[in-house]
């Protein structure tokens, strides 16, 4: 076991013969079904995930430039077994949601004798879960990844390299897009800062990345940008920040100005979206600039309307506040909310589950994940629950599969019960579609965009004019609640014909909830 202290350069030379250079695969594992994988909603726009890995992707930048590297997303594409014969090293990063998926790869790269290389949240926080990886490069690799890189060229590498040190994510390189299938994604993504001033209970994001927000610079924001635009990239871009108003003064002075005039040169080939805390209602002049640089959806924590659960879970940000207001207020000026709840604190009551679905219906956040309460490893939450010997298993890291690691303390089967209540009562064609006819009523963002129309051509949210007639055939004929979806279009056509593109962007949302809870449904 190997701990780290950061040393005095990162970059690496590797001296080896031409011949006998490492070839490195990284390997993304695949992402099962869940509500974030919008699976069902990809087939409309023929895409393979929402996402590519970016931080395999930013590790290939950090290997050596000697090395051959290849990228192998089993979400887009199949890893075969030509693959991992190439291979000299198998470098794989993920989440706790694809824990599955690395078990099969880990024993087919046993099975063809090739070495492995992890890292990531997954095994930052339980690699001794994990048989059969060679090398641990734990916590963040712009600190671990050289010291193992060192130790392998002298034919030394340790089993595990882990570091309680922050990295300056200033020196962080640029992602190899260049290994990338980009035209299989919907979205590309960037990161600004690692960190997150707060500390939620139940939150494993300062327990990985610390307190202390750590943001780039405005000219490494720049070369981002410009390095996604120059590989031919245009459309979405998601800011992958936990909380990227964490910084909000420099945000304002130094990188939101650089982006827009960025973008405004470039004749604003991306729009953004980002995820944040629920005070960025309460500065107008930032959502004004976010909605002026391009950003037009941000991700909220709002957890919960209960006070009381609130101050359990130290969400102290979200306390004494009017939060239906805070949300439309937020999307008032053209940032749709998209949001998270959680069900199962201790404070909360049977009569929560009725009020998690009237905040939701009139908040008007269509993108609504609700989950059960868990405690990732590491975090205040997990280390009470062990001390209150409530903790049963750990986490499967999908936040909606009706599952939780905590005993209830209202007992598992009220809280299942009512968990399914919710999702049957925000996710049901008829609460859906009335959300989303509401939300259409009242967004009308600041800053309007104009609204394209060709024959045998309509341009929405998605971007790609096949899913309109995919969704005609799938859900105006084909499913069974297509009522709704032809009233929900109509409407729009005649009553709101800017959101056009947006209904039926959100006719297709649904029609992948409906999917992924279709059990309860």
């Amino acid at each position: 076991y190997k701990s780290t202290q950061k040393p005095k350069s990162s970059k690496r030379t590797y001296h080896k013969k031409k011949e006998a250079l490492m070839k490195s695969l990284l390997v993304y594992p695949n992402y099962p079904d869940t509500f974030w994988s919008f699976k069902h909603a990809l087939k409309f726009i023929s895409k393979k995930a929402v996402h590519p890995p970016l931080g395999l992707l930013t590790i290939a930048s950090m290997l050596p430039d000697e090395w051959e590297k290849r990228l192998r997303d089993i979400n887009v594409e199949a890893l075969e077994d030509k693959d991992l014969e190439w291979a000299d090293y198998v470098f794989i990063s993920a989440m706790a949601v694809q824990k599955e998926s690395i078990k099969e790869i880990v024993h087919r790269c046993k099975k063809h004798g090739v070495k492995i290389v992890a890292g990531g949240p997954l095994f930052t926080a339980a690699h001794e879960d994990f048989e059969g990886i060679d090398h641990f490069v734990l916590n963040e690799a712009e600190i671990t990844l050289p010291f193992f890189l060192t130790d392998l060229e002298k034919g030394e590498a340790e089993p595990i390299y882990a570091s309680t040190e922050f990295p300056d994510v200033r020196q962080t390189p640029i992602p190899r897009w260049d290994l990338a299938p980009m035209k299989k994604y919907v979205s590309m993504n960037i990161q600004y800062s690692r960190g997150c001033p707060f500390n939620c209970e139940f939150c494993d994001i300062t327990v990985l990345y610390g307190h202390k927000v750590r943001t780039k610079g405005r000219e490494q924001i720049l070369r981002e940008l410009e390095s996604l635009y120059s590989s031919g990239w245009r459309g979405s871009v998601f800011f992958v920040d936990d909380n990227f108003i964490g910084n909000r003064g420099k945000l304002k002075r130094n990188i939101l100005p650089a982006i827009i005039e960025w973008m405004k040169k470039r004749k604003y080939p991306f729009t953004f979206s980002t995820e944040a805390s629920i005070n960025l209602s309460d500065d107008e002049e930032l959502m004004q600039m976010m909605v002026q640089a391009g950003f037009d959806a941000v991700f909220v924590g709002i957890e919960t309307p209960n006070e009381e659960s609130l101050a359990e879970c130290s969400k102290f940000q979200n306390k004494n506040r009017d939060l239906v207001g805070c949300v439309r207020k937020i999307q008032k000026f053209g940032l749709r909310v998209r949001g998270g709840f959680i069900v199962g604190f201790d404070n909360d009551s049977p009569s929560i589950f009725e009020r998690q679905i009237d905040f939701i219906q009139k908040s008007g956040i269509i993108t609504a994940m609700v989950g059960i309460l868990n405690a990732p490893r590491g975090t205040k939450l997990y280390k009470r629950i062990v001390q209150e010997g409530r903790l049963l298993k750990d986490i499967s890291g999908d936040n909606t599969d009706y599952t939780t690691n905590i005993v209830p303390k209202m007992g598992f089967e009220k809280l299942n019960e009512g968990y399914r209540k919710i999702i049957s009562g925000i996710y049901s064609p008829k609460p859906y579609h009335d959300r989303v006819k509401s939300f259409l009523k009242e967004y009308r963002p600041l800053k309007k965009k104009p609204f394209h129309f060709h024959p045998g051509h309509i341009r929405f949210h998605f971007g790609y004019s096949g899913a309109f007639f995919k969704s005609i055939w799938t859900l105006g004929i084909r499913d069974g609640e297509r009522a709704h979806y032809w009233k929900l279009l109509l409407w729009s056509l005649f009553r709101r014909p800017r959101a056009f593109p947006m209904a039926i962007t959100y006719a297709i949302y649904g029609f992948h909830f409906r999917k992924v809870f279709q059990s309860c449904l």
